[in-house]
C-alpha cells in the first residue's frame, strides 16, 4: 500500500490523537526498564541523573560567581577579582566535566534503548513469518524495514534528550526562582497613591514574561505536529517509489519506462516540496517568537531591577545574580515550547512505530485469538503430508479454495496446476507455512525439513559458497561437493569462483539462479519439497534436467509443484488442478492424475461429486 502522506485533518482533537500514540509507544518501549537489561538501563538512567543534578550544581555556583565577581568590581577590589578569575576556571572545568560525561551517559542511554528497541521490532517483524504476512495484509505499516531502522531512531533518541532536558528544567526553575525569591526580594510598587510591597517580585516578572511567551509559541506552533507528520509520510512514499526503480531498474530500462518513473518520481517530490513549506512556514511563525526571546529575556530582569539598584535595594553583584537567574528560569521554563519542533518529529516518528506495533498486533490477535480461524500446522502420524478439511481466504476474508483431505505419502511428487486466479501458490504457500489465513489442518511429517522454491530464488550478499548453502550456512561442506552440485545443474562455470564475493543475484541470469536452488537441494536434501514456478526460467531441456533430479537424487523427498509448462506431467507422480465452477468465487482441487498413463487414482475427498470430478 502507497503511503500518501496526506494531512490529517484538524479536527480538534489533537491532545486525544497524541496520546493515542504516546500510550501504546509506552506500553512497548518502556519495557527496556523491565527487560533482562534492565540493570544497564537503570545505570544508565541514574548516571543521567547524577549528571544533571552536578551540572546544576555547576550553574548554581556560576551564578553566585557574578554577585561575586560583580561586587568585587564595583569595590575596585583587585585581590578578589583575582580570587573570581580562579573561581570561575575551576568552575569552568567542573560544568565542562559533568556536561561531557553527561553526554557520554546520555548517548549510550539513547543507544542502547534504540538497540532493545529495534531487536524487539525485528524479532516481532521475523518471527512467524510475519514480514511476509505483512506484505500481503492491507493497513497503513508500510516500509516496516525504515520503520524499524530510522523512526525506532528517531522515536528513542530524542527521548532521552527529553527526559534529560525536561529534569533539567525543572531543577533548574525550582532552584533560580528560589535565587529570585531570595537575592531579588520584594519590590514596592505604588498604585493609586498607595504605595505596597510585593514579595519575590522577580519570581512573579519572570513566571508572567514566560508564560506570554509559552502561550504565543502554542497558538502558532500548534499544527506543526500535523504537518511534520505529513511531511515524514510523504518523505517515506518518496524513498519506497526510488527504491522500486532501483530494485526494477533492468526491467524499466528494457520496456523503456524511464520518462514515466522520472514523471512520477517529480510529482511525489512535487508532493514532499508542498509538505516541507508548510513546516518551513509553521517554523518561521515560530522563530518570531524564539528569537525576539533571546533578544528580551537577558534584558528584561535589567529593565525591571535597574530602580531598585539605583535605589540602592540591589548592589551591583546582586543584580547580576539576578539577572542570571531570570535568564536561567526562562530556558527552563521556556524549554518545552522552544523544542515543539523536535516534539512534533517525535511524535510523527513514534506514531509510525506504532503504526507497526499495531499492525503486528493486529496480526497476532487475528492469528493467535484460539478460535479456530487460523490454518493449523501440526504433525502427521506417519511420513505422509495430509490436508483435512482445509479452507483457504484471502486476508479481507473472502473465500479463495475450498480443499478435500488430501493425503501425499512420503517421495510422492505432484503437480499442482490450475487457472490464473484459482489460488495455486496460495495453496503451497499454505502447505509452506506462509499462509495462515482460513480454516482446517495441515500436518507434516514431524521434524520434517522443508525447502521452499520460489519463481525467483532468494540469493543473500556474500559469496558464492555463502549463497549455496544458505540457509543453512552452519552446515559444513567441502569444495568437491559444492563443486559436484554446481556441475549437476549446469553451473560449472562458477565452480572456481566459491570465495568470490560478488552480488550474484545480478551476476546471476534468471535460469541461473533458478538452477542454483536445485543445487541447494542437492548439497542439503529436505524432506519436503516446494515449488512454484521454480523452473519458469529454464528452457526445456535444462527444465528436464532438473527436474529428473527429483527422481534421481531426491527419490526421498516429497515434492508440490506448481506449474503451468507443458511436459511437467511427465514428471510427477499425480496431478492436482484447481477448477472454478462457474457461478463461483472459489476453486476446489477437482482432478487427480497417477503417471504418465494419466488413470484415475481416487476422489480427492467423500465430500460429493460437486465438489470433486475426475479425469
Amino acid at each position: 500500500m502507497r503511503e500518501t502522506g496526506a494531512e490529517a485533518p484538524e479536527t480538534g482533537s489533537e491532545p486525544t490523537e497524541r496520546r493515542a500514540v504516546a500510550r501504546p509507544f509506552f506500553r512497548t518501549a518502556l519495557n527496556y526498564w523491565r527487560s533482562p537489561s534492565w540493570r544497564q538501563a537503570w545505570l544508565l538512567t541514574g548516571a543521567v541523573l547524577l549528571l544533571v543534578l552536578l551540572s546544576l550544581l555547576a550553574q548554581i555556583g556560576i551564578n553566585r560567581w557574578n554577585r561575586f565577581f560583580f561586587d568585587a568590581l564595583q569595590r575596585q577590589d583587585g585581590a578578589a577579582l583575582l580570587v573570581g578569575v580562579g573561581i570561575i576556571v575551576g568552575l569552568a572545568v567542573a560544568a565542562a566535566a559533568a556536561a561531557v560525561l553527561l553526554v557520554h551517559a546520555r548517548m549510550r542511554l539513547q543507544v542502547r534503548w534504540r538497540q532493545w528497541l529495534t531487536n524487539h521490532l525485528v524479532g516481532r517483524w521475523l518471527s512467524e513469518r510475519r514480514f511476509y504476512q505483512l506484505n500481503i495484509v492491507e493497513n497503513h505499516s508500510s516500509n516496516p524495514e525504515y520503520r524499524i531502522a530510522e523512526d525506532a531512531r528517531l522515536a528513542t533518541e530524542p527521548l532521552v534528550e527529553f527526559f534529560v532536558g525536561v529534569t533539567n528544567a525543572v531543577l533548574t526553575a525550582a532552584a533560580f526562582l528560589g535565587i529570585l525569591w531570595a537575592v531579588g526580594g520584594g519590590f514596592a510598587v505604588a498604585v493609586g497613591g498607595v504605595s505596597f510591597a510585593v514579595p519575590g517580585f522577580f519570581v512573579w516578572v519572570a513566571i508572567a514574561y514566560s508564560t506570554i511567551c509559552s502561550v504565543a509559541m502554542v497558538m502558532i506552533g500548534r499544527p506543526l505536529a500535523r504537518r511534520v507528520e505529513a511531511k515524514n509520510g510523504q518523505e517515506a512514499r518518496l524513498r519506497y517509489e526510488l527504491t522500486r526503480v532501483r530494485e526494477s531498474a533492468e526491467n524499466i530500462a528494457l520496456i523503456g519506462g524511464d520518462e514515466d518513473e522520472r514523471a512520477r518520481i517529480g510529482e511525489t517530490f512535487a508532493d514532499v516540496a508542498v509538505r516541507w513549506f508548510e513546516v518551513i512556514r509553521q517554523q518561521a511563525k515560530m522563530t518570531w517568537i524564539i528569537n525576539g526571546n533571546s533578544v528580551l529575556a537577558p534584558v528584561v530582569p535589567l529593565l525591571v531591577g535597574y530602580p531598585k539598584y539605583l535605589a540602592g535595594g540591589l548592589s551591583l553583584g546582586e543584580l547580576m545574580q539576578v539577572a542570571t537567574a531570570f535568564l536561567q528560569v526562562q530556558v527552563a521554563l521556556n524549554y518545552l515550547v522552544e523544542n515543539a519542533i523536535r516534539i512534533a518529529e517525535w511524535f510523527a516518528s513514534a506514531q509510525r512505530v506504532v503504526e507497526l506495533i499495531g499492525a503486528l498486533d493486529d496480526l497476532d490477535a487475528t492469528l493467535g485469538d484460539g478460535s479456530g480461524e487460523t490454518i493449523v500446522l501440526g504433525d502427521s502420524a506417519d511420513d505422509s503430508l495430509r490436508i483435512e478439511e482445509l479452507v483457504i481466504r484471502q486476508s479481507n476474508g473472502r473465500l479463495m479454495i475450498d480443499a478435500p483431505e488430501v493425503t501425499v505419502p512420503r517421495g510422492q511428487k505432484v503437480l499442482v496446476k490450475g487457472q490464473s486466479g484459482t489460488g495455486k501458490s496460495t495453496l503451497i504457500r499454505a502447505i509452506a507455512g506462509l499462509w495462515p489465513w482460513g480454516s482446517g489442518r495441515i500436518l507434516r511429517p514431524k521434524g520434517a525439513r522443508i525447502a521452499f522454491m520460489p519463481q525467483r530464488p532468494y540469493i543473500p550478499l556474500g559469496t558464492l559458497r555463502h549463497a549455496l548453502l544458505y540457509p543453512g550456512t552452519d552446515r559444513e561442506a567441502g569444495d568437491d561437493e559444492l563443486r559436484k552440485a554446481l556441475k549437476r545443474c549446469g553451473l560449472m562455470h562458477f565452480a572456481d569462483r566459491l570465495d568470490d564475493e560478488e552480488p550474484w543475484d545480478r551476476i546471476m541470469s534468471g535460469g541461473e539462479q533458478q538452477r542454483l536452488a536445485f543445487a541447494r537441494l542437492l548439497i542439503d536434501p529436505p524432506d519436503i519439497i516446494i515449488m512454484d514456478e521454480s523452473t519458469s526460467a529454464l528452457d526445456e531441456l535444462s527444465q528436464e534436467r532438473m527436474l529428473q533430479l527429483l527422481h534421481d537424487e531426491l527419490a526421498a523427498a516429497t515434492v508440490l509443484n506448481v506449474g503451468h509448462r507443458p511436459g511437467l506431467e511427465a514428471y510427477h507422480d499425480r496431478e492436482i488442478s484447481l477448477v472454478r465452477e462457474p457461478g463461483q468465487r472459489h476453486a476446489v482441487p477437482c482432478v487427480v492424475r497417477a503417471g504418465l498413463a494419466r488413470r484415475l487414482l481416487r476422489r480427492l475427498s467423500g465430500r460429493g461429486a460437486d465438489n470433486a470430478q475426475t479425469a
